[in-house]
């Protein structure tokens, strides 16, 4: 069977994009997290930020359950970490791998930057959920982001602070 899809994301993947693992905590149960390329800053005050959320995700229940969440921009050496958080059931933390900060949604260490959010607004659009969040802590380092595009990894250009 064909996808419908396919021309479609065919378009999308010219466009590159910046990689980023969204995380959380939910209630009683270990931190998880997903690869994201659909993230953006919103607005500088207050400070908020947005990612999409596929509805079919398996980790949809507990994204749509948790009030906070964690981004972490990838650094150019963590494509390893980006395809495990993308792989469906691959959602866990390993030991020693997570940052903790205000909202307790972990922060991937070695990252580029991130930013630990309290979610202000869930948005429905289509097959996807928008999460809005407000920064409650952030923080950034120099190097290399890791960039996606034409379904393959890319090294960005040295970032200093």
């Amino acid at each position: 069977m064909t996808d419908p899809f396919r021309a479609q994301k065919n378009a999308f993947a010219r466009y590159p994009t910046g990689v980023t693992v969204v995380s959380c905590a939910p209630e009683g149960q270990p931190p998880l997290a997903i690869t994201v390329n659909s993230f953006t800053s919103v607005s500088l005050d207050p400070t908020l930020v947005l990612w999409c959320l596929d509805k079919e995700a398996g980790v949809f229940d507990a994204f749509m359950g948790s009030p906070s969440y964690g981004v972490s921009i990838l650094a150019a050496d963590q494509a390893e970490a980006s395809n495990r958080f993308a792989t469906p059931g691959q959602h866990d933390f390993r030991e020693g791998e997570a940052e903790l900060y205000a909202t307790a949604s972990p922060l991937l260490a070695g990252r580029l930057a991130g930013f630990d959010c309290e979610v202000v607004a869930r948005h429905d659009a289509g097959d996807h959920i928008i999460l809005v969040g407000q920064v409650v802590h952030f923080d950034s380092r120099p190097g290399r982001p890791l960039i996606y595009a034409g379904r393959q990894y890319l090294e960005g250009p040295q970032i200093e602070e």
